[in-house]
């Protein structure tokens, strides 16, 4: 348990300069960002698509990890199902199925 903690404090850590960072974004940056990142992803077939289902996946779970704690189980079930739908169709961008 102790060694789960322990990366947890080191994620929160190394999490908080980039964290400050996006805080000085724009408010509109992020979600613009996120929403350029799942338009490329559904409308681009191949590598080039799958790479950014996984960048916002990767984002996303990054976001999912920090918040996990002050989640209830619903909360935790939906970042989880979203998790799995990006990586499912960004696998399915790799074997030409989507």
């Amino acid at each position: 348990m102790s060694a789960n903690r322990g990366l947890r404090a080191r994620v929160e850590r190394s999490s908080a300069t980039p964290m400050v960072y996006l805080h000085q974004l724009p408010r509109w940056a992020l979600p613009v960002t996120m929403g350029i990142l799942l338009l490329i992803g559904m409308v681009v077939t191949g590598w080039p698509g799958a790479l950014a289902l996984v960048v916002l996946a990767v984002f996303l779970g990054w976001f999912a990890y920090l918040s996990w704690p002050s989640l209830d189980p619903s909360g935790r079930l939906l970042r989880l199902a979203a998790l799995a739908v990006l990586l499912i169709f960004a696998a399915g961008h790799v074997v030409g199925q989507f």
